[in-house]
């Protein structure tokens, strides 16, 4: 079997062992337990109805590692996973840019969105929330946007009269279940007339080029779209745009977030191969756990009240990790919440393709966790402090000038000097603070500072001198 057989079938497996789920609506918090069939693993936006989205956290977004909810563990049990990279990493920048969404939603954005997802009425503000719903009988479309950002908004239908149980007898009562939703059934629409009715909204929303995908089935008529905005250039994680389209084109509900986020500080970033190993310390397991009836369980007391001796536990088997492929990684940004609110982080977004599995994406922060300095090497003269990686370099067009870039405190000077051989330039970064007895806030900047080399650069490479990393050319 080649490997191209062979990764259909695996994909093909997967696919018929999809067959219910509770998914998370695209950035709303809200939840809703439904059945789906597919290729796409993902989870689906699904908004309850009538409800306006609260908050909850999509996978990746403790800062650390993660994967969208409903795909594989990376942790992998008690064993834990080993992520393994077929290939080169990308290095990626020295620094990126975090995301806010600022500001209140307007009643004119509010309009905007519900006349693209066809809901008539005007915007009224009810506590913290913009609704538009029915006026006359309470049936019919309904849209909720909470007034702050990010905006969080879910389209559902309105149900209006009584349904099963609580209805009169006779052929106007729906059965029970079904109340007055206008989803109905029959066959759902092709993957490209979904995207094609959910384009309107996400233009509405500002996300013409969200990357789109219409795989899945939800109960056999309803056609889920889900949409992953790009957002400075980078694509999102976490950040999604829901839409379920029903047998007759039109969406029948959804979730999202309205404003969009806008670039805030810059923050350094760790290469993927770092980001990787990161992810792969946070994903070991917790080892084997106890039997009963070993050590690890309480001692049993007999009938005199003596306790018995502990059974010792037999010698565990070594378990091997699992290991899974990883194919690709992009920075993109991620969905992470911290004091202020909600906000996009720079993350490494990587392929992982294990064989007996389709394809899925798994998180590791890009951003350098704050950290105090560790002592320096050796002996370093009095009052100053330990050397700084150096991220990055630049020549001119002679080859002397060579200009280096690091991240530094506020609170600092510094001074960069080069050791040069036939085959590479050491670069060292030293640092001295400018008050030793202040107290100092721990504020990082990008800093670069330029030496003159004896000789042009040309073809050597260029190292830092604590680290003995090469650095890369920017």
């Amino acid at each position: 079997m080649s490997d191209t057989e062979n990764g259909r079938r695996r994909r093909t497996l997967l696919t018929a062992s999809v067959a219910a789920g509770v998914l998370l609506a695209g950035g709303g918090g809200v939840y809703l337990a439904g059945s789906a069939a597919g290729e796409d693993s993902r989870p689906a936006a699904s908004p309850a109805p009538g409800t306006a989205g609260g908050g909850g956290t999509p996978g990746g977004s403790d800062g650390a590692s993660g994967i969208a909810p409903g795909e594989p563990d990376p942790g992998g049990g008690p064993a834990g996973t080993v992520y393994t990279a077929k290939g080169p990493l990308p290095q990626g920048p020295s620094s990126a840019a975090v995301h806010r969404p600022e500001g209140l939603v307007t009643s004119a954005e509010v309009t905007r969105l519900a006349a693209a997802l066809g809901v008539p009425g005007t915007p009224v503000l009810e506590k913290k929330v913009w609704t538009v719903r029915p006026e006359k009988d309470a049936t019919g479309p309904r849209l909720d946007v909470t007034r702050e950002a990010p905006g969080s908004w879910t389209y559902s239908w309105q149900h209006g009269g009584p349904a099963g149980d609580a209805c009169l007898k006779g052929p106007a009562c729906p059965p029970p279940g079904e109340g007055h939703s206008p989803i109905g059934r029959g066959t759902p629409v092709s993957e490209a007339a979904a995207k094609a009715a959910a384009a309107p909204v996400l233009k509405a929303l500002g996300q013409d080029d969200a990357k789109v995908r219409a795989t899945q089935v939800m109960d056999g008529s309803v056609r889920v779209v889900n949409a992953d905005p790009v957002v400075g250039g980078l694509p999102t994680y976490g950040w999604s745009t829901g839409l379920h389209i029903g047998p007759d084109g039109r969406p029948v509900a959804g979730s999202g977030m309205l404003k969009e986020p806008v670039r805030g500080e810059t923050r350094p970033v760790v290469p993927a191969e770092k980001a990787l190993a990161q992810l792969n310390e946070a994903s070991k397991g917790s080892g084997p756990i106890g039997i009963g009836g070993c050590a690890t369980d309480p001692p049993a007391v007999a009938d005199g009240g003596q306790a018995e001796p502990a059974v010792p536990c037999p010698p565990s088997e070594p378990v091997a990790p699992r290991e899974v492929p990883v194919t690709g990684a992009v920075l993109g940004l991620a969905a992470q919440d911290e004091a202020g609110g909600r906000l996009l982080v720079p993350t490494w977004l990587f392929t992982a393709d294990p064989a007996d599995a389709a394809p899925y994406t798994v998180t590791r922060s890009a951003v350098v966790p704050e950290r105090a300095e560790p002592p320096a090497t050796g002996a370093p003269e009095e009052g100053t402090a330990p050397v700084r990686k150096v991220e990055s370099y630049r020549t001119d067009a002679g080859g002397r000038k060579l200009t280096v870039t690091f991240w530094g405190g506020v609170c600092s000077t510094y001074t960069a000097t080069a050791e040069e051989t036939g085959g590479k330039v050491a670069v060292r970064i030293s640092e001295k603070p400018i008050d030793p007895d202040r107290m100092c806030v721990m504020v990082a900047k990008e800093i670069s500072l330029t030496v003159t080399l004896d000789a042009p650069l040309g073809g050597r490479a260029v190292v830092d001198a604590e680290s003995g990393q090469t650095v890369p050319r920017r």
